[in-house]
């Protein structure tokens, strides 16, 4: 085997499920030493166990890592300097989702939202950058979403956070670039993972709220998405190939439905693109007769 101080290193932020898990796997599968971070403590031997199936053994390494945990970032960032003395690649994939109409999500909802997916980043992006720098032609890859692109009626809260993370990241961008430090943004669309059916399942709309049957649109919609959404393993590998590039692009967008969300986005006046948005969501029951 390479030996460590030679060998690439990643840091996966919520690695316990999801994109994070499969990334990681990914990462390992590409040779690299792959610290995954997870919040929950029970998601570590399954992914030993993923790793060991995957033919991975070795180059997976759990660490408990809650991105909201000021005290667990400090431990990651002396663990990775003390044991290898260098990161190559971040992936800043932690989060959760917040749903709900804007007047009728708590205060304190959209807080624990800005809280985990915007802040939560910053703060590792923040204890990781001099290592990053110092090991030299790194890269920081951000797991954003098409809802920093475009804000769903809805999403919100979810919405509001990924936007931040855009205009974070490529501010970001600019200041690294003369370190070499590439910075990345991967735009998902609909996959199947828990991070949609957690949040959004849990949305009830009140018998009197005025936004029930908007609200009732979005969860068909959200609902049909899902069950129509790709393989996750693309986006895994996407960031696995990512992470070996010598020039990446700034922005990644998949599956392809996701790029012509963005593109209509762009090309069509706002009005018209926020009525066509309005009129799918309308169409709760389509595909149901």
């Amino acid at each position: 085997m390479t030996k460590i101080e030679e060998q690439r290193v990643a840091l996966v932020t919520g690695a316990s499920s999801g994109f994070g898990m499969l990334i990681s796997l990914a990462l390992a599968q590409a040779g690299y030493i792959v610290v995954t971070g997870v919040r929950r403590p029970e998601a570590e031997d399954e992914l030993r166990l993923r790793a060991e199936q995957e033919g991975a053994c070795g180059l997976i390494h759990p660490l408990r890592l809650d991105i909201c945990r000021p005290e667990h970032i400090e431990q990651a960032s002396a663990y990775i300097e003390d044991t290898y003395g260098r990161l190559d690649v971040l992936v800043n994939n932690a989060g959760e989702a917040v749903g709900g109409m804007v007047e009728e999500v708590p205060l304190a909802d959209w807080r624990r939202q800005m809280e985990t997916n915007f802040f939560g980043t910053l703060a590792v992006t923040q204890a990781m950058l001099p290592l990053l720098r110092t090991t030299g032609r790194a890269k920081i890859i951000m797991l954003s979403s098409i809802s920093g692109v475009v804000g769903f009626p809805g999403y919100g809260p979810y919405a509001a956070s990924k936007f931040a993370v855009e205009g974070f990241s490529e501010s970001l961008s600019m200041e690294l670039a003369p370190w070499g430090v590439d910075v990345v943004l991967v735009q998902p669309g609909a996959y199947g993972t828990p991070i949609w059916r957690k949040s959004f399942g849990a949305i009830q709309s009140g018998e009197h709220s005025p936004y029930r049957e908007v609200l009732t649109g979005v969860l068909a919609y959200s609902k049909r998405t899902a069950e129509q959404a790709g393989d996750p393993m693309e986006v895994a590998r996407l960031v696995a190939r990512i992470a070996t590039m010598r020039k990446p692009k700034f922005r990644y967008r998949l599956p392809r439905s996701t790029q012509w969300s963005a593109w209509m986005k762009l090309l069509l006046p706002d009005r018209l693109f926020q009525r066509i948005v309005m009129r799918l969501l309308r169409q709760k029951d389509a595909g149901r007769e």
